[in-house]
């Protein structure tokens, strides 16, 4: 049994994204609506997600496109408003993934209570927002300075966007990631939100790392749900609730219901 099912209530769950629209110092903020609007469409995405069955949710700042790796303030105030007013609303365990930066998705989980994050801890890479690098060691002492140190971290080894700088191949990466920093699960991507994750390349890590919580962060549909969920351990699902499966709809509880139904079958024959 994995640290999923004491977190989250299950094995081979289900976490969410609630996708906050633009935010207070994002290009695309809609100044005319203000943070009353995106409040209210954060909680109606809530609303639908969890009504639709889903085991977790992970609040993150979607659409700040295009995103930041040292994160300004004005954005994780504004999260925490957020996540603040929807806080008698959220009836299931919750993250938080402040993008991209690892400190400040700490520092939200610990004003909000938030049980896991989300980030690109380790490693340095070519992005589509410049030279990506990190200090996980700083990172890690950062989380234990904020009294965080309860808090889950999920590491993303296979970013979006970006690709590792060393020449080095993804279960190496993943064994060193491992001994090195002792994640709590390590998130496998495909190129974007939405992308389906390799499988091929979710069952290599996972064989690397076979004590290790393996999560399928991009990608999950209705129709590959049941491959990706043989070899993961559980999945993060944003895109594929969202209307006609679009990134940038809201959600659609139809479309939540009729995945989660679907994963409660497979659940139950495992």
């Amino acid at each position: 049994m994995t640290w999923l099912k004491d977190i989250i209530g299950t094995e081979k769950a289900i976490i969410a994204m609630c996708h906050l629209l633009p935010l207070p110092g994002d290009p695309y903020f809609n100044k005319e609506k203000g943070m009353d609007y995106v409040v209210d469409m954060a909680r109606k995405d809530l609303q639908a997600l969890q009504e639709g069955g889903v085991d977790a949710i992970m609040f993150s700042n979607e659409f700040s496109l295009p995103y930041l790796t040292d994160v300004k303030t004005e954005t994780v105030a504004a999260m925490a408003r957020i996540i603040g007013e929807l806080m008698s609303d959220i009836q299931v365990p919750f993250g938080v993934n402040v993008l991209w930066d690892a400190n400040k998705s700490l520092d939200l989980a610990a004003a909000t209570g938030a049980k896991f994050v989300r980030e690109i801890f380790t490693g340095v890479y070519a992005s589509d927002f410049g030279t990506w690098d990190t200090n996980v060691g700083e990172t890690i002492r950062h989380q234990y300075r904020i009294g965080a140190e309860h808090v889950k971290l999920l590491f993303n080894i296979v970013p979006e966007a970006a690709k590792y700088l060393a020449d080095r191949d993804i279960e190496s990466i993943a064994k060193s990631t491992v001994f090195n920093n002792r994640p709590d699960a390590l998130c496998v991507s495909g190129l974007t939100a939405g992308s389906q994750t390799d499988v091929q390349l979710l069952g290599r890590v996972k064989e690397a790392v076979p004590e290790t919580v393996v999560l399928a962060n991009t990608g999950v549909r209705l129709n590959n749900l049941e491959e990706q969920l043989s070899i993961a351990d559980g999945a993060v699902v944003g895109t594929t609730f969202k209307f006609d499966g679009e990134f940038e709809n809201h959600v659609d509880v139809r479309r939540v219901k009729e995945f989660m139904n679907k994963v409660k079958t497979f659940r139950n024959h495992l």
